[in-house]
């Protein structure tokens, strides 16, 4: 039928231009109403790797013959049970003292530091994770936890740390930095997974992590650190790899040869065991 307007014009549109233009508003207008697509918040980089040990001690002695300073300690009764081995000022190596129950050594955790570890907590939860709320540690920064992909003993842990003033860390800042330390960098962690391939989809589909190309195994995480986290195949007793940038291998083989530690060289890297059989590749990158 054709309308009369008021003003005596006469509408013409065919009652077919009605219908599909109804139809497309129908398609579209989902898309119309659709929120803006989000990215997760960016992660500086990778904040420590926490690593249960046999003897906490012995331990430290050796991450010191590397040259690496520990920045300070947690104790209860003034009997430590955990040492942070200072990387550089934002990158720490965890010593965590296995309790006498304790059968499994090696990885504990990783941990991602965000410059607003709020705002990565709240992206997880908008796509149906279930992360910690955000809680202030015993060493004054900011964390949260969360259950990541199962490994041979269970959900790997992940946290997520912002440094505040007034921390621990923040107090140590440009602290314990020794000359002699063999490398300045904590770029890369192969974590030991039951299920790699499974493992793989959680960083990619949940985390946001990005696969890089000809090595499928290998994750970048989201920002602009370059950082990388290896998914590999975890059997009963594997451990951990870390792999350290060095900006002078030479010294730093000379310094180990110095220490009595023994390293090996393949091509353009240095492998060092440390006492509980957790890896630590050298390189220059």
């Amino acid at each position: 039928m054709i309308r009369q307007h008021r003003s005596g014009y006469r509408s013409a549109r065919p009652a077919g231009h009605r219908v599909l233009f109804s139809l497309v508003l129908f398609l579209f207008a989902p898309l119309l109403h659709a929120q803006p697509d989000t990215k997760t918040p960016p992660f500086n980089g990778i904040a420590h790797v926490a690593l249960r040990v046999h003897d906490l001690a012995n331990s430290l002695a050796f991450y010191e013959k590397l040259g690496f300073e520990q920045a300070f300690d947690l104790r209860k009764e003034n009997v430590p049970y955990e040492s942070f081995i200072k990387i550089n000022d934002t990158q720490f190596i965890e010593l965590h003292a296995a309790a006498p129950a304790d059968t499994d050594t090696g990885f504990l955790s990783l941990c991602f530091e965000g410059a607003d570890v709020q705002a990565i907590n709240n992206d997880y939860l908008s796509h149906g994770l279930i992360p910690t709320p955000v809680r202030k540690t015993d060493a004054g920064n900011l964390r949260f936890i969360m259950g990541g992909p199962t490994q041979v003993s269970g959900p790997q842990i992940i946290e997520y740390t912002q440094y505040v003033p007034g921390s621990l860390h923040s107090n140590d800042q440009g602290k314990h930095l020794g000359p002699e330390r063999v490398a300045e960098k904590l770029i890369a962690i192969s974590l030991p997974m039951a299920d790699p391939s499974s493992a793989r989809d959680f960083y990619i589909n949940q985390l946001n992590f990005k696969p890089i190309a000809n090595d499928p195994m290998s994750l970048h995480m989201p920002g602009e650190s370059g950082q990388e986290v290896e998914i590999m195949p975890a059997t009963p007793g594997s451990h951990a790899r870390i792999t350290l940038e060095s900006t002078n291998l030479g010294k730093a083989a000379r310094h180990l040869h110095k220490e009595g530690i023994f390293a090996v060289k393949n091509g353009t890297t240095l492998t060092v065991i440390d006492p509980d059989g957790n890896v630590l590749l050298l390189e220059t990158r």
